[in-house]
């Protein structure tokens, strides 16, 4: 072949990208099997029943762990939803958001990160976010705290994490950094309108500002050559 004519279109999606988003894929895979029937008997409703049943056993559920700080106590059993509730999610639509989005997202910061250091910002943004969700509860009794459920706060440690490279980057150049907050707070519009039009009083919003946060700040040790690179690259002009 010649050259250049023998490459792929799209730029590969590195592996470690690929093992957060293929179990949200392989969820919706068998939801979508069992919807069809090809999964659990063909029994009508399968689908729907499996995916709650789904959720109910990974969601990470801010009463919980509330009530075990209250008692100075410690559920095992319980401790890993903080960690698996961002791979199962309430409809395919949902999912669908939060998987392109990790894709997106995730490659362009692969190519910045270890891959060691792109797991650490995505379950790293999901506990933070999570944690800091429980904070917002166990200090707001008078508002309504769903179980935490979807990846989008690990998500938005993504967009933290590619914030943090814009921001770098706007450094060396001597630039506005505040353009590279142009991404969340687009985000954040839109999270604004559509809490407006279909008057969704959910307080997830809560875990996934957190998420961000914890994504831009864990950048900053996570980067190859830490915060003295990040120090380095700023003071160049």
């Amino acid at each position: 072949m010649r050259p250049g004519y023998d490459e792929s279109p799209l730029n590969p999606v590195p592996a470690v990208v690929w093992v957060l988003a293929l179990p949200m894929i392989a969820c919706e895979a068998v939801f979508g099997l069992a919807k069809l029937g090809f999964v659990g008997g063909g029994a009508q409703g399968m689908g729907l029943a499996m995916r709650q049943l789904a959720v109910e056993r990974v969601a990470f559920i801010p009463d919980l762990l509330v009530r075990q700080w209250q008692l100075r106590t410690f559920f095992l059993d319980e401790s890993w939803r903080i960690v698996t509730y961002p791979f199962v999610h309430l409809s395919l639509t949902h999912a669908l958001f939060v998987i392109v989005f990790t894709l997106a997202l995730g490659n362009l910061i692969a190519h910045q990160f270890r891959a060691w250091a792109v797991l650490a910002l995505f379950f790293g943004s999901a506990i933070g976010g999570a944690l800091v969700y429980t904070l917002a509860d166990a200090l707001l009794p008078q508002f309504r705290f769903q179980a935490l459920i979807g990846g989008y706060p690990a998500v938005y440690g993504f967009v933290g994490a590619f914030t943090f490279l814009l921001w770098t980057r706007l450094g060396q150049e001597n630039a506005n950094r505040l353009r590279a907050f142009t991404l969340i707070g687009m985000l954040l519009a839109f999270q604004l309108v559509f809490a407006i039009l279909f008057q969704d009083g959910s307080m997830t919003w809560i875990a996934e500002i957190a998420g961000f946060g914890c994504g831009f700040l864990l950048s900053f040790v996570l980067i190859p050559g830490g915060i003295g690179r990040v120090m380095r690259q700023i003071r160049q002009r």
